[in-house]
């Protein structure tokens, strides 16, 4: 009797039918560029313990607040491209980067408020989008996820920008520029907003027809 062919000989040959395509490698949720989106919901609280202390009228520890939100901003923009350049994209992160976002942006704009510096108008308008993308993202979740789209990177930009202007202790004739950030910021969000929206309605239909196919 014949020895029966081994794995390894019947996966020989050029375009032999038994030939093995190697499966990809799954990226791992535990990555470098998810640990950054962690430490920017960690630094989260930290950053409100410096805004509030001293009332928030404290010189050094509004130069800390400042700091550790630049810090924390700064490591959006690292994770995406750390994520982008390594492959290091998942699930996980296209849902947990926006919350972070969200998370530290809200802090700073509630914090601000508070202390009496920016109007609660322009915290409810931004938290209101925030929040409703957050539960689109939610209400499509298994028929894909959506990902940060450009406008949305370029709204972020605006409101860390903005939202630094007002942290900053700036003298008062830096009001004006204050106040023209922040409303590129909130131009951003709404139409950003209405993105979401249709995009969540196209993708939701989408799914649904798959399913139905």
């Amino acid at each position: 009797m014949n020895a029966a062919p081994s794995d390894a000989g019947a996966g020989e040959g050029t375009g032999g039918e038994h030939a093995r395509v190697p499966e990809a490698t799954p990226v791992p949720t535990l990555n470098l560029a998810n640990l950054l989106t962690m430490s920017r919901l960690v630094l989260v609280p930290l950053f409100v313990m410096a805004l509030f202390t001293g009332d928030g009228a404290d010189t050094f520890w509004r130069a800390v607040a400042t700091a550790l939100f630049a810090i924390a901003s700064f490591t959006d923009q690292v994770d995406g491209w750390v994520a982008r350049k390594y492959g290091l994209i998942t699930d996980f992160g296209k849902i947990a980067d926006p919350i972070a976002d969200k998370a530290l942006i809200g802090a700073a704009l509630i914090g601000l408020s508070v202390l009496g510096e920016l109007g609660w108008w322009v915290t409810i308008v931004i938290a209101v989008r925030e929040i409703g993308v957050t539960l689109l993202r939610f209400w499509v979740i298994r028929h894909g996820v959506i990902p940060a789209s450009r406008g949305g990177k370029a709204k972020t930009l605006a409101q860390i920008a903005a939202i630094t202007a007002y942290l900053l202790p700036l003298p008062v004739s830096a009001e004006p520029v204050r106040w023209v950030l922040m409303g590129l910021a909130l131009v951003l969000t709404v139409v950003t907003g209405l993105d979401y929206v249709v995009r969540a309605v196209r993708l939701r239909s989408a799914g649904r027809r798959a399913a139905g196919a």
